[in-house]
């Protein structure tokens, strides 16, 4: 009896994905969706995003939480618009959530906006919120099995930050190993070690920013 009932929420999600994915081409936004697991740094990514590309990109930050404003108040101090969704106890974020949250923002002359799924390793890839491209960060403190045990999520996704990379030396992570587990699930998955504490290999990202809004635009 429960099959019908989620293949309806996964029917009306869809519908909704894509009044906002022909919103986004209408106005040539790049929509991004950010997941990961809690505590991965989807955050820390954004900010640093948003402060280095400020001078390049008009950009916003949908921020999805079970509860409170941290995060999106960490995001506006940068001077990134920014709203905050709370699911109160959601673990991921629905289209119609989104569409509501796009309503709060100026979308004209916006280049890039990112949303920042609830933090959560399964629930977030089965409900498209729009985007051009899912974006996926693991923490090298999570372990490098995670592709393999959470397939669905790496299956799906464009690119994968593998984050916090200054802590290798403490921890036991390959970052060959999570590469070829992911590959192996996607072959077209870019793969971008970084520390955004560090600000290391973010330039490559960035890169791949430029190269996906180029390609929106284009």
């Amino acid at each position: 009896m429960q099959i019908p009932v989620i293949r309806n929420i996964l029917e009306a999600n869809a519908r909704v994905s894509d009044d906002l994915k022909r919103l986004f081409a209408e106005k040539g936004i790049l929509a991004l969706n950010l997941m990961s697991s809690p505590g991965a740094g989807k955050t820390t990514l954004l900010e640093r995003t948003l402060t280095d590309l400020a001078s390049e990109f008009s950009m916003a930050v949908i921020e999805g939480d079970l509860q409170t404003d941290n995060d999106a108040q960490r995001v506006a101090a940068t001077g990134a618009q920014a709203v905050q969704i709370n699911t109160e106890g959601g673990c991921h974020l629905t289209s119609a959530q989104v569409l509501a949250a796009c309503k709060e923002l100026n979308l004209i002359g916006l280049d890039i906006l990112f949303i920042e799924n609830v933090g959560n390793l399964v629930c977030p890839a089965e409900f498209d919120v729009g985007e051009d491209h899912k974006i996926t960060l693991l923490s090298v403190t999570e372990g490098d099995d995670k592709p393999e045990k959470y397939p669905l999520m790496f299956n799906i996704s464009s690119a994968l930050l593998l984050n916090k990379t200054d802590l290798l030396p403490y921890v036991d992570f390959s970052l060959e190993r999570a590469s070829n587990f992911a590959r192996g699930l996607n072959a077209d998955i870019k793969v971008f070690p970084v520390s955004c504490r560090a600000r290391e290999g973010l330039d490559a990202w960035y890169d791949w920013l430029r190269a996906a809004r180029a390609a929106k635009k284009g």
